[in-house]
């Protein structure tokens, strides 16, 4: 069976080439402006859906995986700073605080009909971080097309207390624990599969 992966995230490829399930990405260009009043969890089940539809649309009959991620510190959204002084802002707001990630996981195929959506929680707790180490820290891995300004597989664990959750890989973006899970239960066992 065919696997798509909607998205040209090189962070979520790298993550699904663990998992050594042969797939090829595809963009999804799907519209990701959050609906008025919309919740973190809703909108990364959401986006996470519309980008395995979309690109399910167009491959029936692949097996598309979605997946979108929304990170949210108290009631405000953290989008993807996309340059510096974004960044040194939207770090120094969740210095001290706790930010919660919401990945959304989307199964989606036409033809025979699959639809499965899951939502992975995982909250990292900032510790209180000084202007020089925030500098320096984004000089060094210049996290700016991540949502949260860092990036937790390098040098950006080093500005947390703690990190809580059941699946670490979903704050890099793509659940893969989650995704083994709901590959199983369609008859794809990552461990079993031919490379």
């Amino acid at each position: 069976m065919q696997i798509l992966l909607a998205s040209t995230s090189p962070y979520r490829k790298r993550l699904l080439e663990r998992l050594r399930v042969g797939f090829r990405a595809v963009a999804p260009g799907i519209d990701e402006t959050p609906e008025p009043g919309e919740g973190p969890r809703d909108l990364a089940a959401r986006l996470a859906l519309a980008k395995a539809r979309a690109v399910a649309a167009n491959h029936p009959a692949a097996l598309v995986i979605g997946s979108d991620q929304v990170a949210a510190c108290g009631a405000v959204l953290l989008p993807k700073p996309g340059g510096h002084d974004a960044a040194v802002r939207q770090l120094g707001e969740c210095s001290g605080r706790a930010v919660d990630f919401y990945t959304g996981l989307a199964l989606v195929r036409i033809r025979p009909a699959v639809e499965r959506v899951h939502v992975e929680p995982f909250r990292a707790c900032f510790r209180a971080l000084r202007r020089d180490e925030i500098e320096q820290y984004l000089r060094r891995e210049q996290p700016y097309d991540c949502a949260g300004s860092f990036k937790v597989e390098g040098q950006g664990i080093a500005l947390f207390e703690r990190l809580q959750g059941e699946d670490p890989t979903s704050l890099e973006g793509l659940p893969l624990i989650a995704l083994s899970r709901l590959l199983r239960e369609l008859g794809i066992n990552p461990l079993l599969v031919d490379e």
